[in-house]
């Protein structure tokens, strides 16, 4: 690259993904959502949310790159952007291994070819680990908001990820074009899920909550998990890997 790039980055996991492969000190903004690694992104400036973002204060900090991607921002924020930034870097991870593009996206947008390919091997390897050991088929569901409930469509990053390990997320909607993230009524869904997995984000569940849905779905094993370790790709995918190796082991998050 001609010029060290600045870049802005609207995306929370890729966020950390750049500090990852050494790319803090280039990033000169992010979202109020983007908060790992704590300490290194406390003074990287904010820009709004992946969803409100402030784009003049963006113009004002005169990026090189815009990190954005397809689910977490708005079409019309990125070609609003796309007026006043040269690069435009667009991200869509649909499944696990779509990690290992995702590395070498960044690595070769940002001249961290070598980093890159070092997490490719790691997640390789966290992702053999994950896949060496037969699982029993468990049909679950996944919550992420409440009031009204919501889950996730069986195509999601999110479903791809627990499908690894043999968890496989109930459609509750059966529409060719229904949304990726539905409301659901947990109550219809007795007698045919196993386990009901209540996420920490975006909505918080707490464990009141897991006598709630212990209430609406008789039958089921109801229990927290993290949210950030099934939902976020990038480097933190590999250690999610692992964690979700952990909660099937014992049955549980």
């Amino acid at each position: 690259m001609a010029a060290e790039p600045r870049i802005v980055c609207l995306v929370p996991s890729i966020t950390e993904l750049l500090c990852e492969l050494g790319l803090a000190g280039r990033l000169v903004g992010r979202t109020g959502f983007c908060i790992h690694p704590r300490e290194t992104v406390r003074g990287i400036p904010k820009v709004g949310g992946t969803k409100d973002l402030k784009l003049e204060r963006i113009r004002e900090l005169a990026p090189t790159h815009v990190v954005v991607n397809v689910d977490e921002n708005r079409r019309e924020d990125a070609e609003a952007l796309a007026e006043f930034v040269p690069e435009i870097v667009v991200t869509h991870p649909q499944g696990p291994r779509d990690n290992l593009d995702l590395y070498r996206q960044m690595g070769g947008a940002f001249g961290r070819e070598a980093e890159a390919e070092r997490l490719c091997a790691e997640f390789e390897r966290a992702h053999e680990r994950a896949t060496a050991v037969e699982r029993p088929r468990r049909d679950v569901l996944y919550l992420i908001w409440r009031d009204p409930w919501m889950t996730i469509a069986p195509d999601t990053y999110i479903a791809q990820t627990l499908a690894l390990f043999n968890w496989h997320q109930i459609p509750v909607a059966g529409e060719q074009q229904a949304p990726r993230y539905p409301e659901v009524d947990p109550g219809a869904l007795a007698g045919r899920v196993d386990r009901v997995l209540l996420s920490s984000e975006p909505f918080h569940f707490k464990q009141e909550h897991v006598a709630e849905l212990e209430a609406l779905v008789p039958g089921a094993a109801v229990s927290l998990i993290d949210g950030e370790m099934t939902s976020w790709y990038g480097s933190r995918a590999i250690r999610g890997l692992e964690y979700l190796a952990r909660c099937t082991a014992r049955g549980d998050s």
